[in-house]
């Protein structure tokens, strides 16, 4: 089978699967456009580059785009009415600001119009073991945003150990976040498919798994969602496309 045959296909079947078990599905339905975040997180990043990042998704049928906090209002104005997200990032990027901080940001995104926040978490106070303040960290802001936007939580899984991603899985499952992702992409490592498979195995079928990262190519698409990936954060939304040019369903 051709390698853009078996992204659609792997995809198809984790959609059907999540919605059979009530969990979450990227939007559009069936596509795996619809699983991209279409990322542009960059401290030098124009108004000009932003703008074009939004008909970018709007024209690939992207599920969003992911931009700094700053930038949500333009994107809000751009992509209202289009069906495309508007997601933004708190505590980026490293996630060593306060709670209260944290839950400041997220509030004044959704009022600025985002529809979904990825938090990064505080690295330090997992490798000190104050699982206390790692769960009241996220739990803070899934419940100030409760019913208003996505959660999704940033485990900067490059510094962790595998018992501390599954910690801090079973953390973000409790708190009722609806993801956990990979990475900010700012640190040493990105996404990596055993890490991705691990943190599905950890959450289940009831929450989304986000891989970001070093996700530049339809082949690394294909394996994080093998992996159990339910959204890709990416820069290389439509090289990836691209590389699944031909599919039915891509």
């Amino acid at each position: 089978m051709e390698m853009e045959q078996l992204v659609a296909k792997i995809a198809d079947e984790i959609l059907r699967k999540l919605e059979t078990q009530g969990g979450l599905k990227p939007a559009p339905s069936g596509s795996v456009a619809g699983m991209i975040d279409h990322t542009l997180l960059k401290q030098d990043a124009s108004e000009e580059q932003i703008k074009k990042l939004c008909e970018e998704a709007k024209e690939n049928h992207f599920c969003s785009v992911c931009i700094n906090p700053g930038y949500v209002p333009l994107c809000y104005d751009l992509l209202r009415g289009t069906g495309v997200k508007v997601c933004t990032v708190i505590g980026f990027p490293l996630g060593a600001t306060t709670t209260k901080s944290k839950v400041f940001e997220a509030n004044e995104a959704i009022e600025n119009g985002a529809n979904e926040v990825d938090m990064v978490i505080n690295v330090g106070k997992v490798k000190s073991e104050d699982w206390i303040f790692v769960k009241k960290d996220i739990s803070d802001v899934v419940t100030a945003v409760h019913g208003r936007a996505v959660v999704k939580v940033i485990l900067e899984t490059c510094l962790l150990t595998e018992e501390e991603i599954v910690h801090v899985c079973r953390i973000c499952k409790e708190a009722g976040a609806d993801f956990v992702k990979t990475s900010t992409g700012f640190s040493t490592g990105g996404a990596t498919p055993s890490h991705v498979a691990l943190m599905r195995k950890t959450v289940g079928n009831e929450m989304g798994v986000k891989a970001s990262g070093g996700v530049k190519s339809a082949e690394t698409a294909r394996e994080m969602i093998a992996a159990g990936a339910t959204r890709l954060g990416t820069s290389s939304g439509i090289a990836i496309i691209n590389g699944l040019t031909g599919t039915s369903n891509y």
